[in-house]
């Protein structure tokens, strides 16, 4: 850390001392050049660049003294066009400056003093530039080679003849034509990637990383060759593929530089246009054939199929972007087989990455084929099988590699229908492990939601749900369902959501067709175990339900429209039963209670039996796994309401299901849980119906008023008195609301007066024992139930309420 310390400092200190001799001899060669002393301001110049022939900075401190003195160079260019203008000859100034010292600063002047030479057209452009590119092999230290044939490209970069046309001349003032500038810049580019190329080979072994890090520093320098030829307006394809690529490839292909080959093949592809790339494939992957074995040439395909990819995707949909004669796909498939062939090391990443990039291509320019999509899986799939892999763990490159390969059929055209006509695509998956697995199932089962894509078949339920078994149930090569949710239990349940909403998708037009899909998911998600199912089943049973309605609609066109309701109803049942065997309580009973609901919107032959079997199970599991007294109560309420809603049931049904749930009401552990559900219990002999008179509730006002006094009956025996006073108020509500319903006959306003009176004297003896909120929130309820009686009083003083007692307070 000190040495590298100590060898920035030396650095930074040699760079300063050397602009700031820059700075005095510019100073000093403008201060000449004012005063018209062109000799002397020339001599500044000469020393000035002479610091650019320095060994000992690095290539980066190099890069900040070459601009430092470029830009002061500037100047001298400036007042030699100025001093033609004004009639001096430049030819004698080219031919004084070859007289300079030191070949360096020579060569600087030399190209300044050409530059100014060409913008006065007084000799042949075409020449002076041959003279400027040889002489620049006088200097053949890479690293000041290197910065001294950029200077002269830049320098150049306006003034290079870019036309076609062939005239006569007189000697010596042939401008030049685009056949010179190519013929310049790639004479210049051969020698800048020799240079480039020799730097890997100077000094110890042991420098090797830092010599490759200063290379790498300097490549843009080589580059930009490539990129002055792309921007001569008259480089045609022709002429790109007849003269300019044929010459750069030679160049590259025979410097035998992993380094140099990989970049300007990269340089290639990023600075031309994608029209040459098309017009010029079959010669740039023939040269990819031929480099060395260390570069790594897939990702240079890589980006060439990923640019042609992109123009495909600019082109648009009716664009012909892509000439019908050229058979894009099969030249890539063909290249990628050969360089695999020629490549035994290469990793198994790397294989599937070209793979990657070719069915990408196969989506951007040939969307309509999906047999080209398939014909990459079926190539990978092989050359797993080749190179005898059995297994792909998730999160290595080969596996992150073969994801995104399986991902682009999935993304590219968002229907899994489509993706299961890809014969090799399910094959390949089952390459991953268990983690690779269940994340492609749950991103394939994420777009099937995303993009509301319908499952139509049962053949294509099977297909699908097998593909994602992962997430269906327990794999051998995975944790059980039980470990995962103990490890995670919030990624499970997005699991398994996932899943239930998957079942919404699935869709035939046919509705057999609709229950043999249920039928095909009730079979592979029952092996879900008792941790996936009470996720999993549930939809199906609704979609159940609703297929149930669809059959209604159709008992006209279909003869045994009835046996089929029955069937499904059936299927309800055991799925239910499925549940319950899982040792799952209050989710089965609610879908049975749901069940029987359902029933009775459904109007076929056996529909109260069925109705009956539902609602008897429901009460079995509430009776057998319903422990707990809360849930007790709550249970037997949505019981209750539930029963009361149902019209199907014939008086034979009916009465004893109604005894029921009175007794049920009646057996809660706790007193005020009594109290609640025997309350509960009386609406069912007031506003239950059977299907004898489905129109008109029951109406039995004598078991109704049993009911309330039963309920009073059991809060008289509560030793709470705070308790025992709600729970008045509670009844005092129910007899309000029956009385006013109707059941005068049995509940007289004697019986409302002399409870509203109970519950005053209660409330008062609460009131001195100063139990506090409580009995503040009972007080309310008690108020705003007699001000109901006394508002309903006034509306109607000969009505029912005519002898309600306001003294009873």
């Amino acid at each position: 850390m000190r040495d590298t310390m100590n060898i920035l400092e030396d650095q930074e200190k040699l760079l300063e001392d050397a602009k700031g001799n820059v700075k005095v001899e510019a100073f000093q060669m403008k201060r000449c050049l004012d005063k018209n002393k062109l000799m002397d301001g020339l001599k500044h110049a000469s020393a000035m660049l002479s610091e650019l022939r320095t060994s000992l900075l690095s290539p980066k401190s190099y890069y900040d003294l070459y601009i430092a003195t470029c830009d002061e160079l500037r100047h001298l260019e400036i007042y030699l066009l100025d001093e033609f203008q004004k009639g001096r000859k430049v030819s004698d100034l080219y031919e004084l400056v070859q007289y300079a010292g030191n070949i360096v600063p020579r060569l600087y002047l030399l190209i300044t003093v050409g530059v100014v030479y060409i913008k006065t057209n007084e000799y042949s452009r075409k020449n002076i530039l041959k003279d400027l590119v040889e002489m620049c092999r006088g200097v053949q230290h890479p690293l000041r080679g290197l910065f001294l044939r950029n200077y002269l490209l830049q320098c150049t970069r306006n003034i290079l003849p870019d036309t076609i046309e062939n005239g006569e001349f007189a000697e010596g003032q042939d401008p030049g034509n685009i056949d010179d500038s190519i013929e310049f810049i790639q004479l210049n580019f051969a020698e800048m990637n020799k240079l480039w190329v020799r730097m890997q080979h100077q000094g110890h072994t042991r420098e090797r990383e830092k010599r490759e890090k200063e290379r790498m520093e300097l490549r843009i320098l080589v580059g930009t060759n490539l990129v002055r030829l792309s921007q001569l307006d008259n480089v045609t394809l022709e002429v790109y593929k007849q003269s300019v690529l044929p010459g750069i490839l030679e160049q590259v292909v025979s410097c035998r530089d992993p380094i140099a080959q990989e970049y300007l093949m990269e340089c290639i592809i990023q600075v031309f246009p994608d029209d040459f790339h098309l017009g010029s494939l079959t010669s740039f992957l023939e040269a990819c054939a031929e480099l060395q074995q260390t570069v790594n040439v897939n990702n240079i395909i890589i980006s060439m199929i990923d640019r042609l990819s992109q123009f495909a995707i600019r082109g648009g949909a009716d664009s012909k972007s892509i000439p019908d004669d050229l058979k894009l796909f099969d030249i890539f498939s063909q290249e990628i087989t050969s360089i695999i062939k020629s490549r035994p090391e290469m990793p198994p990443e790397d294989i599937v990455s070209l793979e990657v990039a070719l069915i990408n291509l196969a989506h951007c320019c040939y969307s309509d084929r999906v047999d080209l999509i398939d014909k990459v899986l079926h190539n990978t799939k092989d050359l797993f099988e080749n190179a005898e892999i059995s297994v792909i763990e998730h999160r290595t490159p080969v596996g992150r590699e073969l994801e995104k390969l399986l991902k682009i059929p999935i993304d590219s055209y968002n229907d899994v229908l489509i993706v299961l006509n890809l014969d090799h695509f399910i094959p390949l998956l089952n390459f991953f492990d268990y983690s690779g697995r269940r994340e492609m199932s749950s991103y394939l089962v994420n777009n099937v939601i995303e993009n509301y894509t319908s499952i139509p078949t049962s053949e294509r339920v099977d297909t699908i749900l097998t593909i994602v078994s992962t997430l269906v149930q327990d794999q051998k090569d995975g944790p059980s369902a039980e470990k995962i949710a103990s490890e995670d239990m919030e990624e499970f349940t997005e699991e398994q959501s996932l899943m239930a909403r998957l079942v919404h998708q699935f869709q035939a037009n046919d509705l057999d067709e609709q229950y043999l899909m249920l039928s095909v998911a009730r079979k592979h998600f029952s092996a879900g175990g008792a941790s996936r199912i009470p996720f999993t089943l549930p939809p199906l049973i609704f979609n159940a339900f609703k297929l149930a309605k669809q059959f209604i609609k159709v008992r006209d066109t279909d003869d045994n429209w009835n046996s089929k309701i029955e069937k499904i109803f059936k299927y309800c049942h055991t799925t239910i039963s499925a549940l319950v065997k899982a040792g799952l309580a209050e989710l089965p009973l609610r879908l049975y209670l749901q069940a029987a609901q359902t029933c009775d919107q459904v109007k076929y032959e056996s529909q109260e039996t069925m109705a009956y079997e539902f609602m008897s199970q429901a009460f079995s599991l509430y009776e057998d796994e319903i422990a707990d007294s809360r849930a007790q109560l709550a249970a037997i309420t949505l019981i209750i309401a539930t029963f009361q809603q149902i019209r199907c049931f014939s008086e034979e049904n009916h009465d004893p299901l109604r005894t029921q749930c009175a007794l049920a009401a009646a057996k809660l552990l706790k007193k005020p849980d009594q109290c609640q559900g025997v309350l509960t219990v009386s609406h069912l002999f007031w506003s239950g119906f059977t299907s004898s008179n489905p129109t008109t509730p029951i109406r039995d006002g004598k078991k109704v008023l049993d009911c309330l006094k039963k309920a009073l009956k059991i809060a008289n025996q509560c030793m709470d008195a705070t308790v025992q006073v709600q729970l008045f108020n509670q009844i005092l509500n129910s007899y309000v609301v029956f009385y006013e319903d109707g059941c005068t006959e049995h509940i007289t306003i004697e019986m409302i007066n002399e409870l509203v009176a109970r519950i005053a004297t209660d409330l008062a003896a609460l009131d001195n024992s100063g139990a506090g909120v409580e009995v503040a929130q009972i007080t309310g309820l008690y108020d705003r139930t007699v001000e109901h009686i006394k508002l309903k009083k006034a509306e109607s003083p000969n009505g029912i309420y005519a002898k309600f007692s306001t003294e009873s307070q």
